[in-house]
């Protein structure tokens, strides 16, 4: 199983970062192999996607269930049988001087062994790569940072 986290201390409150991360279907704008994100159910603090996510030739259309849990944290699932096991949350917390922490996790096992190989091969490191991603989307829709942080 692909496991991985990764965290970054980022110059935006949280709940503005938490708002860009709720707003999955803007993840194929900046997330590495994001191609398609469509919001096939939404309510209140839930939501359902279809998604598709590809890395190298290998590509993977799936569902998933995201509870948003504002400000502090989202959880997304998935019980698409192309998966024994699917989780990726995100973190936020707040710390002094307006500043956040944001903390990325994936875990991730495809039923397919050679899809599984496959993407482990081509795809990691995924999570470092998100988060990076993620804090160049935030300062290009939050603007620089204010001076002294």
């Amino acid at each position: 199983m692909l496991s991985e986290r990764a965290e970054r201390r980022l110059p935006y409150e949280s709940a503005a970062l938490f708002d860009l991360a709720a707003d999955i279907e803007q993840y194929p704008l900046y997330l590495p192999g994001w191609r398609e994100v469509r919001i096939a159910q939404r309510q209140g603090d839930w939501c359902r996607a279809i998604q598709t996510v590809g890395f190298g030739p290998a590509q993977l259309r799936f569902r998933t269930d995201a509870a948003l849990h504002r400000p502090e944290r989202i959880e997304v699932t998935s019980d698409d049988p192309q998966f024994r096991h699917f989780y990726l949350g995100w973190r936020f917390e707040r710390i002094p001087r307006g500043e956040c922490r944001v903390e990325l996790a994936v875990e991730l096992e495809l039923r397919s062994f050679l899809l599984q190989r496959s993407m482990e091969w081509m795809g990691p490191p995924v999570v470092g790569d998100a988060l990076r991603a993620f804090e160049g989307y935030a300062r290009e829709r939050l603007g620089a940072p204010a001076a002294g942080k």
